[in-house]
């Protein structure tokens, strides 16, 4: 009897423990890149350039991003509810306490969450939240070594840095195109 009780507790245990697994914003990822409704891409950092007046700072920052991994959700008039689900969800995996918050913006009707992973002197991933109620929203998730706060917060206000004329970017820019 005694050995039923506790394997019945051992079982409870686990099922309440594997229910209450949040799951981490690359297993999202891994799961939605696999569906029709997204678009997913992973870039090597290497394949995007600066122009040649960007700042040091820019320069070195750029330097310590390894790659992008982007996932996007095209918004339509069929799918408004599977985007207000799926927002939802990526909205609760960010509220996690192990995403730190870098900044954020709103730029037109785009809402933008920048959060990272690491330390304050050292970030080992960055995660770009953009949202648009009317378009629909993307993920960025920037990998690198040793990025340090103060510089990707400079690379990213000097975006408009980036050679536009670059073939990668262009390649970038009518992916998202549709979407943002």
């Amino acid at each position: 009897m005694k050995k039923s009780i506790l394997a019945f507790a051992l079982i409870l245990g686990i099922s309440f423990t594997s229910c209450n697994k949040e799951q981490s914003l690359q297993e999202y990822y891994i799961e939605k890149q696999q569906t029709n409704e997204f678009i997913s891409f992973d870039i090597p950092a290497s394949i995007i350039e600066l122009n040649e007046d960007a700042s040091k700072e820019s320069k070195e920052a750029m330097s310590s991003l390894k790659k992008f991994n982007l996932l996007a959700f095209e918004k339509s008039d069929s799918n408004n509810d599977v985007y207000t689900l799926e927002k939802e969800k990526v909205k609760f995996i960010l509220k996690n306490k192990k995403y730190q918050e870098l900044m954020r913006v709103k730029h037109e009707n785009a809402n933008i969450i920048i959060k990272y992973l690491g330390t304050d002197e050292e970030i080992d991933e960055i995660i770009v939240f953009a949202s648009d109620n009317e378009k629909g929203f993307a993920i960025a998730r920037v990998i690198g070594d040793n990025m340090k706060p103060e510089k990707i917060i400079k690379l990213i206000k000097n975006i408009d840095k980036v050679d536009k004329d670059n073939p990668a970017f262009s390649q970038l820019k009518s992916l998202f195109g549709s979407i943002y």
